[in-house]
């Protein structure tokens, strides 16, 4: 049940009020002084403040009520505030409105408009505080995971990436194949790292091939080994990766380049682990754990004949969906905050730029970028220019004309006078709806 603190030194207000919050399942707390209110916030968690103006006797200023609500912005910086206000002071209430307090409301109150301004602040809160909750628990479940299992310093604080790690430790300890799919430069070869980290055979060789980084000629030989005289230019025995990596893992990277001789042969290896080096009939046997990734569609490689469905299904019996960097837009500053110098912060032009950029390369494309910023920025910190990222594309948008008086004079009509429902009616804040009623002098019923 939500609660509600009226600091107001006239007993019979903050009864009225707690009759009338007690009908709608709010509780009431009272205080007659702005200290004894400050010091009940104190003691107890409270969703919304309702404050006078005055305070002592014969006292009409408003300064009071003034330094009651700077006092609460101090301490409370997110508490909803309604001020209580009487024509004397109404001005001082519009500009307090306008410094961040929720909303005034005119003595003597319309019970239905307050109770309306009310509520809507408290679902405001309520949201507010889930936010902050969902939060808390995504920074436990972080500190879980990096206290329970080796992250190799992977640096990550959005759930999207959280999800993938998770997943990635907890099938560390199978023997199952892993495919890691998402764009060039997400990070998947960490992610292979953290799985060979927490695996069975963490003390094994971590072992990778790049199979788009050579010719397909050679990557059976890289793969499996090749006798001399396998092919032109094998002046002796070589060991492949596959060899290498026997006892630990073989991280296979852009396994959809690997070309159909060379993906019978691997399918066989993952089947029975055995194999043959290139020029060789001598049968060799390895113990591997196989992760591969990709950022080809190879279900549409299967479909065109370039990619072996049997092996698919083999490589794919646990698949990583790693998402690009822009759909992981938690991870963008922490990351950044890891590449930059260490005498060169970002500057609140650069963090902007750095979110609103789409990051195409993904952490590879932001690891150079802010490296670079590094290295030329001129100033103490690096800004935005030093970034040399391209400006956005002008966004086309549709001029929305500012209400005029008869707009707002219908909404507030139609809203019963309640400024929160006008607002929201208008798509303003209630701070500018404020604002534009005082420009044209509508006063607040």
């Amino acid at each position: 049940m939500p609660t509600i603190l009226v600091i107001d030194d006239n007993r019979a207000v903050s009864t009225a009020l707690e009759v009338l919050f007690s009908l709608h399942d709010i509780d009431t707390l009272h205080a007659e002084s702005p200290a004894a209110g400050l010091a009940l916030l104190r003691e107890q968690p409270v969703d919304l403040v309702i404050q006078d103006m005055n305070f002592s006797e014969d006292t009409t200023s408003g300064l009071e009520g003034e330094q009651l609500f700077a006092d609460l912005r101090n301490e409370w910086p997110d508490m909803p505030v309604i001020l209580l206000t009487a024509w004397t002071h109404l001005e001082a209430a519009v500009n307090l409105v306008k410094a961040g307090a929720a909303d005034y409301v005119a003595k003597p109150w319309d019970d239905r408009k307050l109770l309306a301004t009310v509520n809507t602040l408290l679902e405001l809160t309520e949201t507010r505080r889930e936010l902050d909750r969902r939060r808390s628990r995504e920074r436990r479940s972080r500190h879980q995971l990096e206290q329970k299992y080796d992250l190799r310093n992977l640096v990550f604080e959005d759930p999207a990436s959280e999800r993938v790690v998770a997943l990635a430790c907890q099938v560390a300890r199978s023997d199952l194949p892993v495919l890691i799919t998402g764009p060039n430069g997400a990070g998947k070869e960490k992610i292979a790292e953290i799985i060979q980290a927490n695996s069975s055979v963490k003390q094994g060789p971590f072992v990778t091939l790049n199979c788009g980084a050579l010719p397909s000629e050679l990557i059976e030989a890289e793969l499996f080994g090749a006798d001399a005289g396998a092919y032109t230019g094998a002046n002796k025995a070589r060991e492949g990766k596959f060899e290498a990596a026997d006892g630990g893992t073989l991280f296979l990277d852009e396994i959809g380049n690997l070309p159909l001789t060379g993906q019978m042969k691997l399918l066989r290896v993952l089947e029975t682990g055995r194999f043959e080096r290139l020029g060789s009939n001598r049968e060799r046997k390895v113990t591997v754990r196989v992760i591969s990734a990709t950022n080809a569609d190879l279900p549409a490689m299967i479909r065109d004949g370039s990619f072996r469905e049997d092996l698919y299904y083999r490589l794919n019996a646990i698949e990583l969906a790693l998402p690009p960097l822009a759909e992981r837009p938690g991870d963008i500053l922490p990351l950044a905050e890891r590449f930059r110098p260490d005498d060169k912060p970002l500057g609140e032009s650069a963090r902007a730029a750095l979110l609103r950029h789409a990051w195409p390369g993904n952490v590879r494309e932001l690891r150079n970028v802010v490296q670079r910023a590094g290295l030329l920025a001129m100033g103490d910190r690096i800004e935005a220019g030093d970034l040399n990222l391209p400006k956005p594309p002008p966004v086309r948008t549709a001029i929305v004309a500012e209400p005029e008086r008869a707009d707002i004079e219908t909404a507030l009509a139609r809203a019963g006078g309640v400024i929160a429902q006008a607002a929201t009616e208008l798509g303003m804040s209630r701070q500018a709806l404020y604002r534009r009623m005082e420009r044209f002098g509508i006063k607040a019923t």
